[in-house]
């Protein structure tokens, strides 16, 4: 909670990142942004917000699910895998945010970032945050537009989203930038993503994301993207439920599915679905459209040989998400150090659904 103050980050220009991961570090503008939100609550009150679980895990991109058009049905081809042990290094990115309280002005919300890497057997992490954010009606245009221009490098200003998304696109911003440094300062290496290689989004678009994967493959990276979750189904079912029959490690090649969706949304990696190891999880994979086919699958042959699997999961991403979440002892800590700094009143959150509905007011606040 006291990263802000306690780490001496120089600015860091636009792209011009550093050589290896241990020197990566924040903007200032980043810094400045979430001081300079913090200033307008000194002196004023909050209510604390207790954190639930399922809203401490919630990460910061959100799936797009292809369409397959009935008369353009992919093929599916299963692909096994051997573990490819030359040395490689593997690194993972993941975000996280979380809700620590309202004001009578706006709301508090707190971001994070880490890195994790493994490099000759050894596992390595970096976090970055967190940074708390206090966002009203009358800041969120500024910061907003502020972190979308040091990060896209455009003088445009768009309109802000409302105030329950800002927390989500603020850890999407965070997230492309550390996904661009990372890119940026190795080389030879496997670069996992949490989520999928969808771009057109608000914060996301099409250029940007085509760009952070041009980075890494001029500098020998390959990008793997991991989903949790997917909604997508082929032939009446869930696409993760099609690898039953596979012995792993292998891979479900899609081929055939849309390249982009009517409008701006584009698919910029090919659709795979991956078991790589005994267990009952598979998980959607995309992997750079423009890798070729057989790099592609020699990037998840050296993952297997250089990281540990477990439930068919690779380890430095598992780490990177547990790194990058909350946990309910740290967000009552940054209520705590939040309040202590800018001289906040604490005021107890009154529990609606408790008091309509006594022991069966059960569920998440609205």
């Amino acid at each position: 909670m006291l990263v802000i103050e306690q780490v001496n980050i120089a600015t860091t220009p636009r792209y011009n990142f550093p050589q290896s991961l241990e020197d990566l570090g924040l903007p200032q503008r980043f810094i400045e942004l979430s001081l300079r939100s913090m200033r307008n609550v000194e002196g004023a009150y909050f209510q604390s917000y207790e954190v639930s679980p399922q809203e401490s895990m919630l990460g910061a991109s959100e799936e797009i699910t292809p369409f397959f058009p009935h008369n353009q049905l992919p093929t599916v081809q299963s692909i096994p895998l051997k573990p490819l042990y030359s040395e490689t290094k593997i690194a993972a990115i993941d975000v996280s945010s979380v809700r620590v309280g309202e004001t009578a002005t706006g709301m508090l919300f707190a971001v994070r970032g880490s890195v994790v890497w493994k490099e000759k057997s050894q596992y390595r992490f970096l976090r970055l945050g967190p940074f708390p954010f206090h966002i009203t009606e009358e800041n969120k245009r500024e910061i907003y537009n502020l972190f979308r221009q040091y990060y896209f490098g455009t003088l445009d200003e768009v309109s802000a989203p409302s105030l329950i998304f800002m927390q989500t696109r603020m850890g999407n911003l965070l997230e492309r930038w550390i996904q661009m440094a990372v890119c940026s300062a190795s080389r030879d290496s496997i670069i996992l993503w949490d989520g999928s290689l969808t771009a057109g989004m608000v914060d996301s678009p099409l250029s940007v994301v085509s760009q952070l994967l041009d980075v890494a493959r001029r500098r020998s990276n390959t990008v793997l993207a991991f989903s949790k979750t997917t909604r997508l189904r082929l032939f009446g079912s869930r696409l993760t439920d099609l690898m039953e029959r596979c012995q792993p490690p292998c891979l479900l090649e899609i081929d055939g599915h849309p390249v982009s969706l009517s409008g701006p949304v584009h698919f910029l990696g090919n659709i795979y679905v991956a078991k790589l190891a005994e267990g009952s999880c598979s998980f959607r994979l995309d992997i750079d459209r423009k890798v070729s086919r057989e790099g592609g699958v020699e990037a998840v042959q050296r993952l297997l040989g250089n990281d540990l699997l477990p439930q068919s999961y690779p380890e430095t991403l598992r780490l990177a998400h547990i790194f990058a979440t909350f946990t309910a002892n740290e967000v009552i800590g940054i209520q705590r150090f939040i309040a202590q700094k800018c001289g906040l009143r604490i005021v107890a959150r009154p529990n609606i659904r408790r008091i309509l509905f006594g022991p069966y007011g059960k569920g998440p606040e609205g």
